[in-house]
């Protein structure tokens, strides 16, 4: 018995699939599913995070709907997928998030953060255009920032390592170690989304030919935040080392790498929001909708936000687009394990595990 009715029809394709095996060039699903004859809780649950859904085998599949065997891989795992995401989550009391984490959630928590930062401006420093270094202090204290941000972004990594840890545990391969070469190889997959490709045709859509405009979204979403990641610690960096507030100058290390992330953020998450849109509809999973569109928005409007604040930052807008700023990034850090950013650590550990059982089968 399964503890779900996603898993219970999970464990009936994959038995089905290891029968046939057609598709087992197409992605790292089948070849990791061929290593098993029957499959419990924890190995659907890595498999369904090792799908990067292109939705290759759908089309592919003969025993397709309307066939009798109803085979549809792609939103069966992608169903598991999500309920993993509540199942591993820390803590445990907060796992309902997921089934409510979606775009009202979000846009309420951000406004009402960013509400609360503009309130606290009853001095002029609120309505007078502020320029130099130290601007963003004058309207929030810089300790006062650190502090807040600090708690919520160090709460998110406390729960994401710790939602990762338990998926690591109850998906471990018995008798199959780390090891550097596997880790490496996850890295290069990982870092090239080498598994949605659809197999080398693109990811399907609405329209009859595969496209591969899905993969290169993520890209732009992936680097993007990486860069923007990098604009953060190195201003960080500046800030406690060097002595030198923000804001910094066009030409400085954070302003360049930020402003590339955030275009990143914009094209990414846009793009990705449109390709769900056109997504064939036997591949959709309406009930995670609002929570993919949740996290992949509070990217976008992060972006966004932080260009409209790079642009205008010599203005009297400085202070209201401070403000929502901060109050967008606030509901993405507090948001962030109980979203679809988790998608990606708990991916990239399915990586790991299916580059340690390839290189322990081959040797």
């Amino acid at each position: 018995m399964h503890a779900t009715e996603a898993l219970t029809e999970a464990d009936r394709l994959m038995t089905l699939c290891n029968s046939c095996r057609y598709c087992e060039g197409i992605c790292a699903v089948f070849p990791a599913m061929e290593m098993r004859r029957t499959f419990n809780d924890a190995d659907l649950n890595y498999l369904a995070n090792l799908c990067h859904s292109c939705g290759a085998c759908y089309v592919d599949c003969q025993f397709s709907p309307p066939h009798e065997f109803d085979i549809n891989v792609p939103r069966t795992l992608a169903r598991v997928r999500a309920d993993s995401y509540a199942a591993y989550a820390w803590p445990g009391a907060l796992s309902g998030l997921f089934a409510r984490n979606g775009l009202t959630l979000s846009i309420v928590l951000a406004l009402s953060v960013a509400g609360f930062i503009y309130s606290l401006g009853t001095s002029p420093l609120f309505t007078q255009p502020q320029a130099g270094a130290g601007a963003f202090y004058r309207i929030m204290p810089h300790n006062v920032m650190a502090l807040v941000f600090g708690i919520a972004f160090l709460y998110a990594v406390l729960a994401i390592v710790l939602g990762a840890r338990k998926f690591w545990r109850e998906t471990k391969t018995t008798g199959v170690a780390v090891a550097a070469g596997g880790l490496w190889q996850a890295i290069r997959d990982a870092g090239s989304l080498r598994y949605l490709d659809g197999g080398g045709a693109g990811c399907t859509n609405a329209e009859d030919a595969p496209k591969d405009m899905r993969k290169h979204y993520h890209h732009a979403t992936f680097y993007g935040f990486l860069l923007c990641f990098a604009a953060t610690c190195i201003a960080t960096a500046y800030h406690y080392l060097l002595g030198r507030e923000a804001p910094y100058p066009w030409y400085d290390a954070p302003v360049l790498l930020g402003t590339l992330g955030g275009i990143g953020l914009v094209v990414g998450p846009l793009g990705l929001l449109i390709a769900k849109a056109q997504r064939a509809p036997d591949l959709k999973v309406e009930r995670q909708l609002g929570m993919d569109a949740g996290f992949t928005l509070m990217l976008l409007l992060t972006a966004a936000t932080g260009l409209l604040l790079l642009v205008l930052r010599q203005t009297a807008l400085l202070n209201p687009l401070l403000a929502l700023h901060l109050g967008v990034v606030f509901a993405l850090f507090v948001t962030l394990p109980y979203s679809k950013f988790v998608h990606g650590i708990y991916r990239f550990a399915a990586l790991v595990r299916y580059a340690q059982e390839r290189r322990a089968e081959l040797h």
